[in-house]
C-alpha cells in the first residue's frame, strides 16, 4: 500500500471507531471539505464535522461497527474508496428519538480525494433512508 492507501485507512478506522476530528485530523488538510446525498449529513460541509458526527452516533449506538468489504486506490486520480457495512443498534441515550432496540446493516462508500500526502475532499455514498427505517426512526 501506498502513503495515501495508508492515511486513508488510518483516517477510516480512526472515524468508523468515533475518534472524533481529534483523531482524523492528522490525515486531513485543514479545512478539508465534505459531500453526501443523504438527509442526516446535508447540513455537514466540512469534513470536521463529519467526523464529530460519527462520533455523536456511536454514543447512542455504542455496538456500532464497520465491516470493511472493499477497499481500492486510484493513484491517477488520488482518490481512496472504501466500502463497508455498518452495523448497528439504537439502544443510547442522544439519538433523534429514545432509543428504539431497532438495529440496522447499512451499506456505504467513502471517496476520499487527496491533495498530496493528505485528504482535501471526502463524499459519503449511503441511502440513509432505509437504515433510518430499520433503527425505527422514519
Amino acid at each position: 500500500m501506498g502513503s495515501i492507501a495508508q492515511t486513508a485507512r488510518e483516517f477510516f478506522e480512526a472515524c468508523e471507531t468515533g475518534k472524533g476530528w481529534d483523531g482524523c485530523a492528522p490525515h486531513c488538510h485543514e479545512g478539508a471539505t465534505f459531500a453526501a446525498q443523504s438527509e442526516p449529513l446535508m447540513e455537514i460541509d466540512e469534513l470536521a464535522g463529519y467526523a464529530e458526527w460519527m462520533k455523536g452516533l456511536l454514543t447512542f449506538m455504542p455496538d456500532g461497527a464497520y465491516d470493511l468489504k472493499a477497499f481500492a486506490v486510484d493513484d491517477e486520480r488520488q482518490s481512496v474508496v472504501a466500502y463497508a457495512v455498518f452495523s448497528g443498534t439504537h439502544t443510547g441515550e442522544g439519538g433523534p428519538l429514545p432509543p428504539t432496540g431497532k438495529s440496522t446493516s447499512s451499506d456505504y462508500v467513502y471517496v476520499m480525494d487527496f491533495d498530496g500526502d493528505k485528504i482535501r475532499h471526502m463524499t459519503k455514498i449511503w441511502h440513509s433512508g432505509l437504515a433510518m427505517q430499520e433503527l425505527g426512526w422514519a
